[in-house]
Formats: C-alpha cells, sequence, structure tokens
C-alpha cells in the first residue's frame, strides 16, 4: 500500500485553511469567528496552547454552516483541481490518505478519488475535535488500529514531522513545490 499526506503534498496548499475561506465567503456568520480563530493561532504559536486546543477553537466555525456535509461537497467540487496531477498519475485504488485536517473535510474527497482515508475526528456541528489529532506519532497509531497487519510500501510527505510513517516505509518521498525527492536521512 502506498501512503500520502494530504495537504502541501498531493494537494496544493492547505486544505482546512481553503475551507475556512470558502465559508468565511459563503456565510457570513462564520465570520464571528475571526478573531477567535486569529488568537488561537497566535497563542499556539506562541506556544501558549497545544495544537489540539488551537484547533479545538479554530473549528468552532462550522457551527455557522446550515449543512456542512453540502458545504464540503461544494467545496471539493470548486477545489478538486488542487490535487496535484503528479498524484492523479500515480494514484492507485489501494491508496490511503492520511491527514491531519478534520475528518469531515478529507473523507469525501477520498472517496471522490476512490481512496481510504484517516483524518482527524471533528465533529462538524460543532467544531469539537474528538481525539488526538492525527499528526506525528498518531498517524502511525492510527494507521496500525485500521491496518494492523498492513505494510507501507510508498510514503510520501511534504513535512517531516511524517517521520513516524516514513521510518514505517519501504521507501519514503518528501514533497516540495510538487517536487518528489527521497526523504533526506
Amino acid at each position: 500500500m502506498n501512503v500520502y499526506d494530504f495537504d502541501k503534498t498531493i494537494y496544493g496548499g492547505d486544505s482546512t485553511i481553503d475551507f475556512w475561506k470558502f465559508c468565511m465567503i459563503r456565510y457570513p456568520r462564520c465570520r464571528r469567528y475571526i478573531l477567535h480563530a486569529v488568537l488561537y493561532y497566535l497563542k499556539f504559536h506562541l506556544k501558549l496552547c497545544s495544537r489540539e486546543k488551537f484547533k479545538r477553537e479554530f473549528y468552532q466555525f462550522v457551527r455557522e454552516i446550515p449543512n456542512v456535509a453540502e458545504s464540503v461537497k461544494e467545496f471539493w467540487n470548486i477545489h478538486i483541481t488542487h490535487i496535484c496531477q503528479w498524484y492523479r498519475d500515480v494514484s492507485k485504488d489501494t491508496d490511503l490518505i492520511i491527514s491531519a485536517s478534520p475528518d469531515f473535510l478529507i473523507l469525501p474527497i477520498c472517496k471522490r478519488l476512490n481512496v481510504r482515508g484517516i483524518a482527524s475526528e471533528v465533529n462538524p456541528l460543532t467544531g469539537e475535535l474528538l481525539g488526538s489529532n492525527c499528526r506525528g506519532e498518531e498517524k502511525v497509531k492510527r494507521f496500525n488500529e485500521v491496518y494492523p497487519n498492513e505494510t507501507i510500501d510508498d510514503f510520501y510527505s511534504d513535512s517531516l514531522s511524517d517521520l513516524p510513517l516514513a521510518r514505517m516505509a519501504h521507501k519514503a518521498y518528501l514533497v516540495k513545490n510538487q517536487k518528489v525527492c527521497s526523504w533526506p536521512r
């Protein structure tokens, strides 16, 4: 099985931020959470709160979306073009996408791409993070829970924080600006 990170790896950008912007335009009531999101973004970068706390606070804007599933569908109708061509050329239906982005956003695009997906579990009605953020060692844990007897042939990510999954793979690749290179030693 080949395993891929999503944002900035096979998706040209950050899908969570793009969805947030999409919602700020489409649903003006979401804008009431802008200052709240910025405050927690600053707190996170100043190491005054955890990544989980930041995400829990950031995702609150979904409370103002009348139908999250329909909004996600509309978002992907527009943003599917951000799926990188290099991935489209090599993708297989046995692929797995594993992402720290919210599952309500990632799993629908996985279905459209005809691949499997694992992502951070987030309540789409409240924005509440329902478990650990699917990042770093948590990706390994979640992979092993869902696919306990599987091996990773090739792994692709834009981030060195994915080293735990890269170590599990027979081959690992770092993706920067849609260029695929061998994982640094």
